[in-house]
C-alpha cells in the first residue's frame, strides 16, 4: 500500500521535471550564442506548423534548416541592426500562405546581447 510519505518522495521529482519542461517542448523558440567562422552568431530555433510556412525574425524573412522543427543561424551585428538597443527578446512569426495561419512568438535574447560593452579601467567593490 502506497503511503502519503511514499507518495510525496516518489512524485516530488517528477513535480521537479515537469516544471523544468525545456522552451522547445511547448512550441516556444529559444536563442543562444554560437561561434560561425570568426564571428558570433545567434542560434533560433524553433516550431511552425506547416513546413512551407515562411520563417521572420523581427520580421525579416531567415533561411532557416529543418522542417517543422526548424533552425536558423544569423551574425550578432544582423540581429543588433534588426532589433532595438539593449532589446531582451525577438519576435520569431511564421506565416503559412497556404492556410494563411501566422503565429507569433517572443523568444529571449541571451543576456547582454544587445548592451553596449564598456571597457572597465576598475570596479571597485565596498563592504558595508
Amino acid at each position: 500500500m502506497l503511503s502519503i510519505r511514499n507518495l510525496a518522495v516518489t512524485s516530488t521529482p517528477l513535480f521537479a521535471l515537469a516544471l523544468a519542461t525545456p522552451a522547445w517542448a511547448n512550441g516556444a523558440p529559444s536563442t543562444r550564442l554560437v561561434s560561425c567562422g570568426d564571428e558570433s552568431c545567434l542560434l533560433v530555433t524553433g516550431h511552425r506548423e506547416s513546413a512551407a510556412a515562411d520563417v521572420r525574425i523581427n520580421g525579416h524573412v531567415v533561411e532557416v534548416q529543418g522542417k517543422r522543427k526548424w533552425r536558423a543561424q544569423l551574425p550578432v551585428e544582423t540581429v543588433r541592426s534588426w532589433a532595438a538597443p539593449f532589446a531582451r527578446r525577438i519576435e520569431v512569426s511564421s506565416y503559412d500562405a497556404a492556410t494563411q495561419t501566422q503565429t507569433l512568438q517572443k523568444a529571449e535574447l541571451p543576456i547582454g546581447l544587445m548592451g553596449h560593452v564598456s571597457n572597465l579601467a576598475s570596479l571597485v567593490i565596498t563592504l558595508n
